[in-house]
């Protein structure tokens, strides 16, 4: 029997714990083990002692081999995702974001996790790091103090989310171009690939022709994100899933490795299809979600060990995310958001490198990237709208500016603010200086609205009998604004009523005068 905690609670509220909704059929059933990051596992924490094996094995990336008290141990690293065990059972790693995390806390964590989740895959669908729909969000703003019952697990959640897209969705047949060397002459030579290839060979011809297919590149990349969630469900359920993608290959090997590149060919077959506008709407949410799917699978989750394994190729589920990462992308996003629905003139840069350092002959020695870069343009709102010269000045001003905030964002515990460590410190210093920015904010993630903001205050020293120490003192410019900036991962949004208000504009008005 296991000790795990977090399985135990889960097992007695439901034997079968994983309730996938597909419509008109019965529901499946699986098992999952919940864990939480920092937490050490041990064989003891398995139903099965051949999954930790399993595990060891593997040498993922999300865990750390520990030996202690004769006992070999795996520390879970700053990741969240599932990974499928040869049991059939599924383990399912959530975020930790203070010691106090007890089991009760899955059903807060996994509800806004997956909020999180959806945010990312529709950012990650977008190469222009598209700002994320704030309807995701829209339900948790208003709910946080009464979370659901039940919340899906994230391996059942994302099948939920996949299925739900999959039945708007059919491989339909399309003419695609075929070339082929054949025996027949079938379709329209062509002439240069025939000399070039079949010269020796007259009976062969090197013909093009159209071809009702399913094999489109969207079909093969959906049908292999189905094939890799297919051990998730019940045998019953698959075959009638697969039934009508029998016909349909999936992506290669090779093609895998490139899977960005096929991604944005599909995208552009998808534009010129002759499909109605909700289909055509259908058919690039699936995509976008089996190429984010699909994406996470082709990271680096470790070298496995295990010499019995015959067909490393095999596909086993296995969706590891760095948290580390996740926080940094789907905060900046959001804070992003705010700025922008406030004013169009914040425009946000995200992890934009800069050379901080130079040497004597101006050779870069180092260089900063912050999390977000928030650059305030010159509004245009703020010209006199009767200026019949204001229309030349347009293109001019949204050149000008300054960086308003320098953002850095850490997927860290921070109690209090003294907490706060000094590379981080360091770091923020540096960028108020580096940037000349108004404010340099640090963001971390908290539960609920209780934080609020903290401004730190640099301290200035200088000598007693320095004679610009009055300068000093007046020179308000020398002060770094920085805070310590909490984001409630259950709204998505920041803690307290801190960001800016719309700047005056005199300044701006004598610019474009003396302009």
């Amino acid at each position: 029997m296991t000790n795990n905690p977090y399985y135990a609670k889960e097992h007695s509220i439901r034997v079968s714990s994983r309730q996938t909704r597909i419509p008109n059929s019965s529901v499946a059933t699986m098992n999952v083990i919940t864990v939480f990051e920092h937490q050490r596992l041990s064989m003891h924490d398995f139903l099965h002692a051949s999954d930790f094996d399993w595990l060891m094995a593997q040498e993922f990336a999300v865990f750390t081999i520990k030996r202690k008290q004769g006992q070999w141990q795996l520390k879970v690293g700053h990741y969240i995702g599932i990974i499928l065990l040869p049991s059939s059972m599924t383990l399912e790693i959530l975020p930790k974001l203070n010691q106090s995390t007890q089991p009760s806390d899955i059903v807060q964590t996994r509800h806004w996790i997956q909020g999180m989740l959806s945010d990312l895959i529709h950012l990650d669908a977008h190469n222009n790091r598209k700002l994320p729909d704030m309807k995701n969000f829209g339900q948790f703003s208003s709910q946080s103090n009464s979370l659901p019952l039940k919340v899906l697990p994230i391996s059942d959640w994302l099948i939920e989310q996949f299925l739900q897209r999959l039945m708007d969705y059919q491989p339909t047949k399309h003419y695609q171009a075929q070339i082929e060397n054949q025996a027949s002459l079938q379709g329209r030579l062509l002439i240069k690939e025939q000399l070039r290839h079949n010269s020796m060979q007259p009976h062969k011809f090197i013909c093009e022709s159209s071809v009702f297919s399913h094999n489109m590149l969207a079909n093969r990349l959906i049908k292999r994100a189905l094939v890799y969630l297919m051990p998730l469900l019940p045998q019953f359920i698959s075959s009638k899933l697969l039934q009508p993608w029998q016909q349909v290959p999936t992506l290669n090997n090779r093609e895998m490795q490139q899977i960005a590149l096929i991604y944005a060919q599909v995208k552009r077959q998808l534009d010129v299809q002759p499909l109605q506008k909700q289909k055509l709407h259908n058919a690039q949410q699936l995509v976008d979600l089996a190429y984010w799917l699909l994406k996470q699978t082709t990271a680096a989750t470790g070298n496995g060990i295990d010499p019995s394994r015959q067909n490393c190729s095999q596909l086993r589920l296995c969706l590891l995310i760095d948290m580390n990462q996740a926080f940094e992308q789907w905060a900046s996003q959001r804070i992003a958001s705010m700025f922008q629905q406030i004013s169009s003139s914040y425009r946000p840069f995200y992890q934009t490198q800069s050379v901080w350092l130079n040497d004597a002959e101006g050779l870069a020695c180092l260089s900063i990237r912050p999390d977000l870069l928030i650059f305030k343009t010159v509004s245009d709102d703020c010209q006199n709208q009767n200026d019949i010269a204001s229309h030349q000045t347009k293109a001019k001003n949204k050149t000008k500016g300054h960086y308003s905030h320098v953002i850095d964002i850490k997927w860290k515990y921070l109690p209090h603010a003294a907490a706060i460590s000094a590379s981080d410190a360091y770091q923020l210093t540096s960028y108020a200086q580096a940037y000349l920015a108004g404010q340099v904010w640090l963001v971390y993630p908290v539960l609920g609205s209780d934080r609020q903001p903290v401004a730190l205050k640099q301290q200035t020293h200088y000598g007693s009998n320095d004679s610009s120490s009055d300068d000093i003192k007046n020179n308000e410019s020398i002060d770094a604004h920085l805070w310590l900036m909490p984001f409630d991962v259950l709204t998505g949004t920041l803690n307290g009523e801190v960001l800016p208000h719309l700047e005056k504009c005199n300044t701006v008005n004598n610019d474009n005068a003396n302009d």
